[in-house]
């Protein structure tokens, strides 16, 4: 919680410092150009990685394999586009490096080396409960592991 709270102190001072130099060196309004174009073409290259990630997850998916990588890619290249939209050159370096494929993967592995990934899967199991001191009746069998029957019934007494 400290590292965060340290980075939301030092990475403004370091954006603000670097963008007075940038500024005085070439000028406010050249500045200013820099800094929106490299948020347009960050977000233009954001979006092509993006489609191209999704693009892989549906891929693995059809294949009945988990995208775990891409999901993390995903969360990744998210992370890179929130700081390609935010105002300095340092946020933007660190989040064009995270939509360079070698440099992201690379993040991505190391990332999912510290993390596992759990799939859930799309299919449950309804078990019947009874009383424990009553004896089951006939009709009251829980199903088999792996019986799923989809239905309707109606109760006639």
């Amino acid at each position: 919680m400290r590292f965060l709270f340290l980075l939301f102190i030092i990475i403004p001072i370091v954006e603000i410092t670097i963008l007075i130099q940038v500024g005085q060196a070439i000028g406010a309004w050249y500045t200013v150009g820099l800094v929106l174009l490299s948020a347009f073409i960050g977000v233009n290259m954001l979006r092509h990685q993006s489609l191209s990630t999704l693009a892989r997850a549906q891929q693995r998916m059809n294949d009945g394999e988990m995208p775990g990588q891409e999901m993390v890619e995903g969360i990744v290249l998210a992370v890179g586009g929130a700081l390609l939209v935010t105002p300095g050159f340092v946020t933007d370096v660190i989040g064009f490096s995270c939509l360079i494929p070698g440099i992201r993967r690379r993040v991505v592995k190391a990332l999912l080396s510290r993390f596992t990934v759990i799939a859930a899967s799309h299919t449950t199991q309804t078990h019947f409960q009874q009383d424990y001191h009553s004896e089951p009746h006939a009709d009251q069998v829980p199903p088999r592991d792996g019986d799923v029957i989809d239905g309707e019934y109606t109760r006639r007494d």
